[in-house]
């Protein structure tokens, strides 16, 4: 009871009770903790803003941070490389699904062949596996990446593709009366992007004080949206960026403490005082009898001065009660990324069979939603500019193409496909799955990063080869099936007790 409530209770007592009694109702009325302003949450002070709001003022700070790790931390190293294992990969498999296979395949060449650097990359430097794999690391590190679609005629297809990164946007463009700019995007009545700014430089990479205005029709900017306010990006390493820089400075202070717990340190203790005449402390040690500068050395053999006496200082290691420390934030840091920790710290020594095939389950729909966000911002827009650059060039030959422009530009992407810890097991679960109708040919080879055609394909050459070098003839082959079909057979009739 506070001073009022005690005046009221001396007032009336019957007030003062009431008074309590409903002041209780309501603090029981709130359902939610974290709602609570008591002791425990006194220090936790949060604001409700439109995304721009909280993500520009601090965005350059966290991308400056997570550039930071990624030089320096090999623990956020693996994290982003995880990704770009097994996101991109060996690269994505283009299939041309329009009616006609002849076309499908020219088309499939075509982009085959515009998939070199000297190609695909304004600068002749990056293939586009790689340009992928870039992608993927800028946009988990500074939160997203700008692609443009450069139409020169510098390779088979008059198009290339030019890579800026965030900081490229002009953010001093000023709004003006007819234009609506926000951190170097122009935008229109509805947030959608009509143009970006995009600063110029010099050979040397100084900044020359003028921007170039892109259309946003030629410019693809991948960055992963998580509110419906937000204009631009923020690094998706934000919530991981404090942990991983706790455990580089632990692992830090530990190395440091091993390394003086590894060395030897011996302390000369003195039973009569050094110096110069008897019963005087001063004066320098005689360099004769003193240990001054004096190392140990192996097989060494020193005699002690008269009186002295040593003791050895060992400090205390640290390493044996870290690694626990080490394994569980590194848990926290994968998981906040969508990863296992099996991934983010390659150690595989505390897992089964089953507990590592659901964590690969698990990691395996993490990186079909980093496909499946490439595939529909950034492969499919880039598709479509090579298919119409193509045919504007005459590269192919489609004659009703603007009519049938649809028709002509279904497609699909192969993704790199995921290996199996035990794949007898898979093998058998895909066969029985194709046989009763529950998947196709096509989904199992998806799986695998493969084409199914082109499997096909390929075992018909390699069978009608081999049958052309007298390895196999289809006499042997009919005989194998007989063989395995009366295996079969005999087991189907054995008794159950001999079986």
């Amino acid at each position: 009871m506070n001073w009022l409530d005690r005046t009221i209770a001396w007032l009336s007592p019957e007030s003062a009770y009431k008074r309590l009694g409903y002041r209780k109702a309501v603090n029981d009325m709130r359902s939610y903790d974290a709602a609570g302003d008591d002791h425990l949450n006194a220090g936790w002070r949060a604001v409700n803003a439109k995304a721009e709001s909280t993500d520009g003022m601090y965005r350059d700070t966290i991308r400056a941070r997570s550039r930071d790790l990624e030089r320096n931390s090999d623990i956020l190293e693996s994290v982003v490389l995880a990704f770009e294992r097994n996101v991109v990969g060996g690269g994505f498999k283009l299939q041309a699904k329009t009616e006609n296979e002849d076309l499908n395949t020219a088309i499939e060449s075509l982009f085959k062949l515009w998939c070199r650097p000297k190609n695909c990359d304004v600068t002749q430097q990056q293939s586009f596996s790689e340009i992928c794999q870039m992608l993927v690391r800028r946009q988990k590190v500074d939160g997203g990446i700008i692609v443009v679609l450069r139409y020169i005629d510098d390779g088979v297809v008059p198009l290339s593709l030019q890579i800026y990164e965030v900081d490229d946007l002009d953010t001093m463009i000023p709004t003006t009366t007819t234009k609506k700019i926000v951190n170097g995007i122009e935008y229109n009545a509805y947030n959608r992007p009509v143009a970006y700014y995009l600063k110029k430089y010099d050979a040397y990479g100084n900044y020359i004080g003028t921007s170039e205005r892109i259309d946003a029709k030629d410019v693809l900017f991948l960055f992963k949206k998580k509110r419906p306010s937000q204009l631009r990006e923020m690094s998706e390493l934000s919530s991981t960026l404090p942990r991983v820089r706790d455990m580089n400075q632990f692992m830090e202070a530990v190395s440091v403490k091993e390394r003086v717990a590894a060395l030897l340190a011996v302390l000369i203790k003195r039973m009569t005082p050094s110096g110069g005449a008897l019963g005087r402390g001063n004066g320098q040690p005689d360099k004769r009898t003193g240990y001054v500068g004096k190392m140990l050395s192996p097989g060494m053999m020193m005699e002690l001065n008269p009186g002295d006496d040593v003791h050895v200082v060992q400090p205390p290691a640290q390493a044996a009660n870290s690694a626990e420390f080490i394994r569980l934030q590194q848990r926290l840091s994968g998981s906040a990324q969508g990863i296992s920790y099996e991934v983010a710290a390659r150690d595989m020594s505390q897992v089964n069979y089953s507990s590592a095939r659901q964590g690969l389950l698990e990691d395996q729909k993490t990186y079909l939603m980093q496909q499946q966000y490439l595939i529909d911002h950034f492969f499919i827009p880039v598709y479509e500019a090579f298919i119409e650059s193509a045919v504007l060039a005459g590269k192919i030959s489609i004659k009703d193409f603007h009519t049938k422009k649809e028709s002509y530009l279904q497609h699909e992407w192969i993704a790199p496909g995921m290996k199996w810890i035990d794949p007898l097991k898979e093998a058998n679960a895909n066969k029985i799955a194709l046989e009763t109708n529950q998947t196709t040919l096509a989904e199992i080879a998806g799986n695998t990063g493969n084409d199914w055609r082109e499997i096909i394909d390929q075992r018909a050459r390699e069978i009608e080869y081999m049958k052309e070098k007298g390895v196999i003839n289809s006499e042997s082959a009919t005989k194998s099936e007989e063989i395995d079909k009366l295996i079969e057979e005999t087991d189907d009739e054995k008794p159950e007790d001999e079986s």
